[in-house]
């Protein structure tokens, strides 16, 4: 039989305890331009961020009246992914669109 290894029980709990922190939370900003259409604001907030038609409609409103609006908050790699989509759909449409994300 094998005996037990006190040692590697302590380093393997030292990790555990690394392992469990919460992840960086980052918000994805959308900016208002001249040239992008609000149908398409609305149409990326519904595929890329899956929100409902109001929710899309009135971040939509924020980012026209106010200049920016949020889209909403995801891990660094979630929120990376998610701003490269909206500027890939965007650049593919012909607009200006972007994006920005922020550590909270």
């Amino acid at each position: 039989m094998s005996k037990a290894h006190p040692e590697l029980k302590e380093k393997s709990d030292v990790h555990t305890e690394e392992a469990l922190s919460e992840p960086t939370q980052y918000k994805i900003l959308m900016h208002n331009d001249h040239y992008t259409t609000m149908d398409f604001v609305v149409q990326v907030l519904e595929t890329v961020f899956n929100k409902p038609s109001s929710e899309a409609v009135q971040i939509m409103l924020n980012v026209h009246q106010k200049g920016v609006g949020l889209c909403g908050i995801y891990t660094e790699e979630i929120a990376e992914t998610k701003v490269d989509a909206v500027h890939f759909l965007a650049k593919q449409q012909g607009f200006p669109l972007k994006c920005s994300m922020e550590a909270i």
